[in-house]
């Protein structure tokens, strides 16, 4: 038992299910999945969540599924199965149909409802609002993402437009963290009623263990306080979780991610 309420469970599950979604994202709500559509290109540009499937329904539904996508002009989807997905075996169905594990197979759905340790010194963390800073955040998170060239380029000649609608979304924040006066860690936080959801947390080679990561922990736990709602969740990766671990996060989901390419 975690003690959560279940609409935090859910931010863990399933997070983009429920959080406000920012200009140009597209939800799509069936009592089965949800299919949610990005504004930009790649194989994270559709995704599958919040799967309850019928045990013989698996192999009409993934068809279904791949339709609204191929519909939607996309060319690949990434599935998120987590602990409450139905059927059980739900992983290997869909393997078994094609799908193959993403880059990051498996994450960890983490809640912190406790203070995290302070901003360490030696780093300057600050929200983003100026385009400059957003360059910087975005350079930071392709470098880290290891995002191939020919797609930074492209997501470079649409950063301006991307800062415009930032702004206009108050339902998210961004933050740089400097160390030793140098962009060194960025990460976004998403507001709901029920807790705030951390992505986009990544770091530099050159400055990780510098302690930018963990500042942008705290930076974006004093905004969730300050939203009324202190609790923060998010989805981690093998390099994020023991971090977030020692910062007092806890798990209480587990999701494995699936990478569909056959919709061609």
């Amino acid at each position: 038992m975690t003690g959560l309420p279940p609409e935090v469970l859910g931010l863990a599950e399933d997070s983009n299910c429920h959080v406000p979604l920012g200009p140009g994202f597209e939800r799509l709500v069936d009592e089965r999945f949800i299919l949610i559509l990005a504004p930009y290109s790649g194989p994270h540009a559709a995704g599958v969540q919040r799967l309850r499937l019928g045990s013989g329904d698996v192999s009409d539904a993934v068809e279904e599924i791949r339709q609204l996508v191929r519909d939607h002009e996309r060319t690949s989807a990434l599935w998120e199965v987590s602990n409450s997905a139905t059927p059980s075996d739900l992983v290997e169905r869909l393997i078994s149909l094609g799908m193959t594990p993403d880059r990051e197979p498996y994450v960890l759905g983490m809640v912190l409802t406790d203070q995290p340790p302070p901003i360490p010194g030696g780093v300057e963390v600050r929200r983003v609002d100026t385009l400059s800073d957003y360059r910087a955040v975005k350079e930071i998170q392709f470098e880290a993402f290891e995002m191939p060239s020919d797609e930074v380029e492209a997501e470079l000649g649409k950063v301006e437009q991307r800062f415009a609608d930032k702004q206009a979304f108050d339902d998210q924040e961004t933050y740089l963290a400097l160390v030793d006066g140098q962009p060194a860690s960025a990460g976004e936080v998403t507001f709901t009623p029920w807790g705030a959801v951390l992505n986009g947390g990544s770091t530099v080679e050159r400055a990780r263990g510098r302690g930018g990561y963990r500042a942008l922990v705290r930076a974006r736990w004093e905004a969730a306080v300050e939203r009324g709602t202190p609790v923060l969740v998010t989805q981690a990766g093998a390099m994020s979780a023991p971090i977030l671990t020692r910062l007092g996060f806890r798990q209480v989901a587990e999701i494995h991610q699936l990478v569909d390419e056959l919709l061609g």
